[in-house]
C-alpha cells in the first residue's frame, strides 16, 4: 500500500469543547504516539483524510508533516466515528518506522461462489496479520468457490501476500458453508397469524350470545311465563 502525505496542524485545544472546535474548522482531533515518545496532539483536514481512508482502509499508511516541521510515517490504530453524520470524531495514530514489522487487523473478502443451495455464514472479516509498515494489504481474499455444505473456511486457508504472516490462530473459522434451507423449512418458521375476518366473526358471535343471556335492566319486569288455565 503507498503512503499518503497529509499535512497537520499542531492542536494546543483539548477536551470536549477543543474537539468540537476542532471539527467546526475542517479537521479531525488527532494524537500520535508510539516508540516510547511523549503523545503529540494535532489536527488533519478532514476531507483528505477521509478520502485517504475511502482508498486505502482503515490500515493507510500516512506521510504526515506537521507544520512545526515534524515529519513521521504513521498508520490509523484507532478511528472513533459519528454513527448519525458519518464523520471522523477522533484518530489515534501509531509511529511506525520503515522496514518496521507491525501486527494490524486487514479485511478478509470472500471470493468466488459455493455450490448450489447454500449459504455463507461470514464468521469473522478480518484477520490479525504481521506484515511491514511499509506494505500491509489493504485485504485478504479467501477463496470458496465450489465448497459444499459442511464445509469451514479457517485462517489458514486465507491467501496471504509475500512477506504477510499470520498472527491469528489457524483454526479461527473465516467462514462456514451451510444447506439453504428448503421452501417447507421457511414456510413451517412463519408464525400463524388468524385472518382478521375470522376474528371479527368470531367477536359478533362472543357479543351475541352475551346480549342474549344478559339480564333484564333494573326497573323493568321480566317477561311472565304463559299461564294455562286448569
Amino acid at each position: 500500500m503507498s503512503e499518503v502525505k497529509i499535512s497537520a496542524e499542531p492542536r494546543t485545544e483539548f477536551g470536549k469543547g477543543g474537539a468540537r472546535r476542532t471539527r467546526r474548522a475542517g479537521m479531525v482531533p488527532a494524537v500520535l504516539y508510539g516508540h516510547g515518545e511523549k503523545p503529540k496532539h494535532i489536527a488533519l483536514p478532514a476531507r483528505e483524510f477521509a478520502a485517504a481512508i475511502r482508498k486505502g482502509g482503515a490500515n493507510q499508511l500516512f506521510a504526515i508533516e506537521v507544520s512545526d516541521g515534524t515529519q513521521v510515517l504513521a498508520l490509523p490504530k484507532a478511528i472513533q466515528r459519528d454513527p448519525i453524520k458519518d464523520s471522523f470524531e477522533h484518530v489515534d495514530l501509531l509511529l511506525v518506522r520503515r522496514g518496521e514489522k507491525v501486527t494490524v487487523e486487514v479485511p478478509v473478502q470472500l471470493t468466488g461462489e459455493a455450490a448450489k443451495d447454500t449459504l455463507i455464514v461470514h464468521d469473522h472479516d478480518t484477520l490479525s496479520v504481521t506484515a511491514d509498515a511499509t506494505k500491509v494489504p489493504d485485504h485478504l481474499e479467501a477463496s470458496i468457490e465450489g465448497l459444499e455444505a459442511g464445509t469451514q473456511v479457517t485462517a489458514a486457508d486465507v491467501e496471504l501476500p509475500s512477506g504477510v504472516e499470520l498472527a491469528a490462530d489457524p483454526e479461527l473459522p473465516v467462514a462456514a458453508v451451510t444447506a439453504a434451507p428448503t421452501a417447507e423449512q421457511l414456510e413451517a418458521t412463519l408464525p400463524e397469524v388468524e385472518a382478521p375476518a375470522e376474528e371479527a366473526e368470531a367477536e359478533a358471535g362472543e357479543e351475541t350470545a352475551e346480549g342474549a343471556e344478559a339480564p333484564a335492566a333494573e326497573g323493568e319486569e321480566a317477561p311472565a311465563e304463559a299461564k294455562t288455565e286448569a
